[in-house]
C-alpha cells in the first residue's frame, strides 16, 4: 500500500515537473514565443476572439469581443506605430465585457497583409481601414473609433473623411500634427534629418538592448521594469520586422502625411474626445492645444504622470475615459431628440 502511494505521488510530481521545466526553457531560450504565448492567453482570458476578414486579395486580422447594436456603439480601436492589436489589451480589460469592440492590425502588422509602401502612408492606412470597416459590417451603425500615435493621425483623417460611419472619435497622443513644442523624441529626428548618414539609428525601431530600454525609456513616463528575458523576447519578436517598421516609419514622417492630421482636423465633424499623457516625450502634449483651438468643443483630458503610452501606462483611466465620454454623448443625444 505504501510503496503504491509512494508510485502515485513520484507520478503526480513528475507530471507537474513536465510543464515547469517546459516554461523556464521557453523562458530561457524562446522568450518571443512566450510572450506571444501570453498575449493568447490574456485575449482568451479575455474573452476575445481573433478573426481575418477580406477584401478581395487582402486580408485583415482582428480581436473582438461581443456584438454589435448594445447600449453603447462599437468601439474600434487602431494601434500606434510598431504595435499590434494586443497592445489594447490593458486596456480591454478594463471595458465593460458587454461593450463590442475590435481591435484591428494595421497594414502590414502582425496579421493583417504586408503589401508596399502605398499602404503605409496615412493615406492608404486610412483607406485599407475604411475597407476594413466595410468588410465586417461595422459601416451599418454608427461605431466609436479609437486611434493612438500614428493610428490617432489615421483616426483623424478617417473621421474627417468618413463621418457618417462614426458617431463620435477618441484620439490619443495622435500624430499628424504641427506641435508648438518639440518633444524628445521630435529634437532627435531633427538631428538624424540633418546628419542622414545616421538615419539607421532611429529611437522606435531598436537593434539592441540598449536601444529597446532607451525606446521604452522614451515611451513611458513610469520606467518599466522589466525581467531581462521578457526584453530580449520583445526585441526578439521586433527585429525581424524591423525592415518594414523603417518603410512605414519613414512613410508616416514624409511630406505627405507628417502633418495630415493638421490639415484634415477642420473638417471633423464628429463629437471628439482627446487623451494625452502630460510628459510625453514622442509627441508633446502642446498638440492638444492645436486640436482644441480647431475644434473648441472636443472633451480634453490631460494626464499627469503619464508618456506617450496611456494604453499601458494608464489603462484603466483611458478605459473608464472613453466610456465617460460615451456616456456623456449618449446623455446629449436623448436630449436633442
Amino acid at each position: 500500500m505504501e510503496l503504491t502511494v509512494a508510485r502515485t505521488m513520484m507520478l503526480a510530481g513528475s507530471v507537474l515537473v513536465v510543464p515547469v521545466v517546459a516554461f523556464i526553457t521557453s523562458f530561457l531560450l524562446w522568450p518571443g514565443t512566450l510572450l506571444k504565448a501570453y498575449n493568447w492567453y490574456m485575449r482568451r482570458k479575455l474573452g476575445l476572439v481573433v478573426h481575418y476578414s477580406h477584401s478581395g486579395s487582402y486580408r485583415f486580422c482582428y480581436s473582438s469581443r461581443g456584438t454589435p447594436g448594445g447600449a453603447t456603439p462599437s468601439l474600434l480601436l487602431l494601434h500606434g506605430f510598431s504595435a499590434t492589436k494586443d497592445m489594447w489589451l490593458p486596456v480591454v480589460k478594463y471595458l465593460p465585457t458587454d461593450q463590442h469592440v475590435v481591435c484591428v492590425d494595421m497594414p502590414g502588422h502582425e496579421g493583417t497583409s504586408r503589401t508596399g509602401i502605398e499602404d503605409y502612408s496615412i493615406e492608404g492606412q486610412v483607406g485599407r481601414i475604411h475597407q476594413f470597416v466595410q468588410s465586417i459590417g461595422l459601416d451599418k451603425r454608427p461605431f466609436h473609433l479609437v486611434g493612438t500615435s500614428m493610428g490617432g493621425n489615421v483616426a483623424g483623417v478617417y473621421a474627417a473623411r468618413h463621418p457618417a460611419h462614426l458617431c463620435s472619435v477618441t484620439l490619443v497622443c495622435p500624430a499628424g500634427l504641427v506641435y508648438p513644442t518639440d518633444s524628445e523624441f521630435i529634437s532627435r529626428l531633427r538631428e538624424l534629418e540633418k546628419n542622414p548618414q545616421e538615419n539607421e539609428s532611429i529611437p522606435l525601431i531598436p537593434k539592441t538592448p540598449e536601444e529597446l530600454d532607451d525606446m521604452l525609456r522614451l515611451c513611458c513616463h513610469t520606467p518599466i521594469n522589466l525581467p531581462k528575458q521578457v526584453l530580449r523576447g520583445l526585441l526578439h519578436n521586433r527585429i525581424p520586422n524591423n525592415g518594414f517598421y523603417k518603410e512605414v516609419f519613414m512613410e508616416i514622417v514624409g511630406e505627405k502625411s507628417r502633418h495630415l492630421l493638421q490639415e484634415h482636423m477642420h473638417l471633423i465633424t464628429s463629437p471628439l474626445q482627446v487623451i494625452w499623457g502630460k510628459e510625453d516625450q514622442v509627441l508633446d502634449v502642446s498638440g492638444a492645444a492645436v486640436l482644441q483651438a480647431a475644434l473648441p468643443r472636443c472633451r480634453l483630458d490631460l494626464l499627469d504622470n503619464c508618456g506617450h503610452s496611456v494604453a499601458l501606462e494608464r489603462p484603466r483611466k483611458a478605459a473608464t475615459l472613453i466610456m465617460d465620454f460615451l456616456s456623456a454623448q449618449e446623455v446629449s443625444d436623448k436630449k436633442l431628440s
